[in-house]
């Protein structure tokens, strides 16, 4: 087989139909645009939204919601997560981003509770929530908040 051969798929391909080329064709005169208008002019399409001039749906809707620039995005590791880490080590942003579980710092660390800590793990962190303090530490661990 050769490029040369290649040739569609029998019943793929039908040909486009030729508008305005007389009332032979079935599509002659307008077209199969109706008489005048803006959709039956050349170049005459309207943008999607637009309703003729009356104000637009997404215009009238009230709009809802506040995104607070102030506000501080924490990396967040489930408790049970840090059994990963070398114990010998402290836990910080900088070994969470080594991992593979954030790609950067953002904000800082926060821990909060989800699974069973198994190691004595020392954790160097932002923030952390109650449950995972009693979890590190009931594990033998320590937590150094900063």
């Amino acid at each position: 087989m050769n490029l040369n051969e290649l040739s569609p798929v029998e019943g793929s391909k039908t040909a486009a139909k030729r508008r305005g080329r007389g009332p032979a064709s079935g599509n002659g005169k307008t077209a199969g645009k109706g008489h005048k208008g803006q959709k039956a002019r050349s170049g005459g399409s309207i943008r999607p939204g637009f309703e003729g001039g009356q104000m637009p749906l997404q215009r009238r809707l009230p709009k809802r919601g506040f995104n607070n620039i102030f506000a501080k995005k924490y990396v967040v590791v489930k408790a049970g997560d840090l059994n990963g880490f070398d114990a010998r080590k402290f836990v910080d942003i900088n070994a969470v981003i080594e991992a593979g579980i954030a790609s950067r710092p953002m904000d800082g660390l926060k821990i909060i509770g989800g699974g069973q800590v198994t190691k004595a793990i020392k954790v160097r962190c932002t923030k952390i929530t109650a449950g995972a303090k009693a979890a590190i530490e009931a594990a033998g661990g320590k937590v150094e908040v900063i």
